[in-house]
């Protein structure tokens, strides 16, 4: 069985300790990072518009990335000490929703966690790139709560009836 464990910052214990308790002791597990595109390159562009192209040597998306790196790196790091047993650390970059699903291609389980509004249950729990991963990946999901998950009184109340 092949596992893969979605992780981002703020989330990401849940995600292990999910795969600790659901995946079998022999499954491959494969702890993924994501870093989007999108903060380097618009440091890069802002850079080039404003300052112009004569010091690339001062281009802030350069650090963003190598920065972005690194904190990837370290929770990579902090998620397998969590996790107590082998696992293949996997860092992407690019759209952050695509790069998840392509990343399930040929796993058995996502294990990824609620990104949006977790005061109270409903479809508001979900943010666009989980809601995307969860609506497109080709493997069964296992969507867990970072926290304790709210009271079933924090459902929303259903549309009015309509005749």
């Amino acid at each position: 069985m092949r596992v893969i464990a979605w992780l981002v910052e703020g989330t990401w214990p849940a995600c292990v300790d999910a795969v600790r308790t659901h995946a079998p002791a022999d499954s491959e597990v494969v702890l993924l990072h994501v870093t989007g595109a999108e903060v380097p390159g618009l440091a890069h562009g802002a850079f080039a518009g404003l300052l112009g192209r004569g010091h690339p040597e001062r281009d802030p998306g350069d650090r963003l990335e190598a920065l972005g790196g690194r904190s990837a790196a370290a929770l990579l790091d902090a998620a397998a000490e969590r996790l107590g047993r082998p696992c293949v650390r996997e860092e992407r970059s690019g759209r952050v929703e695509r790069e998840v699903v392509a990343a399930c291609a040929d796993a058995d389980l996502l294990v990824l966690a609620r990104d949006g509004d977790r005061s109270r249950l409903g479809p508001h729990s979900l943010g666009p790139a989980v809601r995307f991963a969860v609506d497109h990946a080709p493997c069964p999901v296992l969507l867990v709560w970072p926290e304790p998950a709210p009271g079933l009184g924090t459902i929303p109340p259903p549309p009015p009836h309509h005749p």
